[in-house]
């Protein structure tokens, strides 16, 4: 191949991540490869800090868990010093919203540090202990069901996102602490959500109850007839509860609700994936915006490839998997920043190679972090 065709395959593959991928698809995945995609990554989005709210924000939480289940998979303490890190300047703190699942999901990274650290008393757990009790326990608007909050909700998690925020932070502080009523509180508020967001004809979660569509909303649906399905909402959902199933104990009386759920979350997102691997934003009308988008597909690969390390998705799936990989993988600059993210929102919009966030890297981490155990 001439220097001149060169040229121009480098230019296609900067043009669109999809593209990227029709060229790859076939390629075997390389693991060092994927390590040091995954460095390049981190070293990219920890010398280029975004806060959308506060250092402690659900923007961070997404990151820092993709940052925490990177070093679980490769034990390299590059992932380590960054968690040590960012907890330290943050004092271990929550955010402020006591009753928004939100401002927790940075505690995961809290307790995996506590977890994994030898040496104890380095990680503050109270604050943790403390938003969780509040939000469980204490009295609140929305659970006594007299008012109605900005989406017309009457229930705590009111929105898919919130499946993914704070429902691997009690599990996994359940695991830690020992201490299963954390747990049957996560399942309680956990089916509220479910039974108001999942649809059991689509197989997919409407983002919150604006997307639910009834006989008379002609106005949910997108321009070909289909109902409003996000993907990185789906995403939210699809991620989470692969990181519940991981830390919830195997003998849990309603582990059997999550494995189905996964499985079905899991076919419809093999039965949907575009031919280029990635996922559109819109997920059952992917012409609204037609090109591969990196946060809700690094969430839908982590999980996928998750279910086939533990034996919750057959192994026939792995091509699929790698096809995702690979096109994730296209979507990563020379230096490491990861593009085609959808910036902060709550319906499918488009994204483009420039454009990201630093929950896009953390998805991508924890899709590179599953993909690295696939045999």
């Amino acid at each position: 191949m001439n220097k001149t065709i060169l040229t121009l395959l480098a230019v296609v593959l900067l043009f669109n991540c999809s593209t990227a991928q029709k060229v790859a698809e076939t390629q075997a995945i390389d693991k060092a490869q994927v390590k040091a995609s995954m460095i390049k990554a981190l070293e990219w989005q920890e010398a280029h800090p975004i806060i959308a709210i506060a250092p402690t924000d659900w923007t961070n939480g997404a990151y820092y868990t993709g940052v925490a289940r990177a070093h679980k998979t490769t034990k390299d303490m590059m992932y380590m010093a960054a968690l040590k890190n960012q907890g330290y300047w943050n004092k271990w703190q929550t955010f402020s919203r006591l009753h928004h699942a939100d401002d927790v999901a940075i505690s995961y990274s809290y307790l995996y540090i506590d977890m994994t650290d030898s040496r104890r008393n380095f990680v503050d757990l109270e604050p943790t202990k403390k938003f969780l009790d509040a939000h469980l326990y204490e009295d609140d608007i929305w659970k006594r069901g007299t008012r109605k909050n900005e989406m017309g909700q009457t229930i705590l998690w009111w929105w898919c996102d919130a499946l993914f925020m704070a429902p691997p932070v009690l599990n996994l502080y359940a695991k830690h602490t020992k201490q299963p009523k954390y747990l049957d509180e996560m399942h309680k508020f956990y089916m509220q959500t479910y039974n108001q967001l999942y649809d059991e004809e689509e197989q997919l979660f409407a983002r919150d109850m604006r997307y639910v569509w009834k006989g008379s909303d002609k106005d949910k649906k997108e321009a070909n007839g289909k109902k409003i399905f996000w993907s990185r909402g789906n995403g939210w959902v699809f991620g989470g509860l692969a990181l519940i199933l991981d830390d919830m104990p195997q003998d849990y009386k309603h582990r059997p609700f999550y494995e189905k759920l996964y499985k079905e979350l899991a076919a419809k997102m093999l039965e949907i994936q575009p031919e280029d691997g990635l996922w559109r934003t819109s997920l059952l009308c992917p012409e609204s915006y037609n090109h591969g988008e990196v946060s809700g597909s690094g969430f839908h690969t982590f999980a996928l490839a998750w279910g086939i390390n533990n034996g919750l998705l057959a192994k026939k799936h792995i091509p699929a998997v790698k096809k995702a990989w690979n096109a994730l993988a296209g979507c990563q600059h020379e230096d490491g920043r990861v593009g085609w993210v959808q910036n902060i929102g709550a319906s499918p919009e488009p994204a483009s190679k420039d454009s990201w966030q630093n929950f896009g890297t953390g998805a991508f981490l924890m899709a590179g972090s599953e993909i690295l155990k696939l045999n």
